[in-house]
């Protein structure tokens, strides 16, 4: 399983990261919204790369109606630009319609030459899931970070996972690094922010050798060095992202 480091990470524009990337070649997945300068001086050193639409955080923080039709062209022009082969479609469902979403994948993988990686939600169906399994090499299940599919139906991810792989689709899980749950179900590959989180309230994470451990800073103390921390457990993760491609 492959797991990309996704979110913004702190200081990237001091070149605080450089160094780690250089090395070890991560697993990155970033938000279009969030891409700039530095995400495409990065590109090229990245060991693998998926670009998220970004749509709905563009949304939220334009606070105003959208032109869709131009956020797809600057995005199909940042994909096209950049010679990005994994992108993910713009699953804006419950904002559109799922219609409307069919008509904007079609026009981006006419802009960009290449098939997207359409995000299927449980609104869609399963019928649509194993059409998009049939018609797509890779694919992915949303709405998981926005509690569309809660933990408690999180069961029903192992048949999705096999019914893809009988079709010869390989699955991602967005948003998807329970540590409880990753190991039963194997998704060819999922993104977390679970590394960023340290940084913003004050813990460390440790590779054990098998899974992450977490260590909270002692009661009445504060983490005296936030940019050590997040390199930190920026390496930590790297280590938890080449176990889990070998074993998981």
């Amino acid at each position: 399983m492959k797991i990309y480091l996704a979110g913004v990470a702190p200081w990237r524009g001091g070149q605080l990261y450089d160094k780690a990337i250089l090395e070890h070649r991560p697993y990155i997945l970033e938000s279009f919204y969030y891409a700039d300068a530095d995400t495409e001086r990065l590109l090229p050193y990245f060991g693998d790369f998926l670009l998220d639409s970004g749509a709905f955080t563009f949304m939220i923080n334009m606070r105003k109606t959208v032109n869709w039709e131009e956020y797809l062209e600057q995005y199909a022009d940042f994909i096209n630009r950049n010679r990005i082969t994994k992108y993910f479609e713009l699953d804006i469902d419950t904002v559109v319609g799922y219609p409307q979403v069919l008509k904007y994948r079609k026009k981006l993988e006419l802009l960009t030459g290449r098939q997207c990686i359409p995000v299927w939600h449980k609104s869609r169906g399963l019928k649509e899931f194993k059409k998009m399994c049939d018609e797509y090499p890779y694919a992915a299940i949303g709405g998981i970070v926005s509690k569309e599919i809660k933990p408690e139906q999180y069961a029903a991810f192992p048949s999705m996972i096999q019914e893809a792989h009988r079709r010869e689709c390989k699955l991602h899980g967005l948003g998807f690094t329970s540590l409880e749950w990753i190991r039963k179900c194997p998704f060819d590959s999922v993104d977390s922010t679970a590394w960023t989180t340290g940084n913003r309230f004050g813990f460390i994470y440790k590779f054990n050798g098998t899974t992450m451990i977490k260590h909270d800073a002692p009661k009445g103390k504060r983490l005296a060095d936030a940019r050590y921390v997040a390199l930190n457990n920026y390496m930590e993760w790297l280590k938890f992202q080449k176990y889990a491609e070998r074993n998981l």
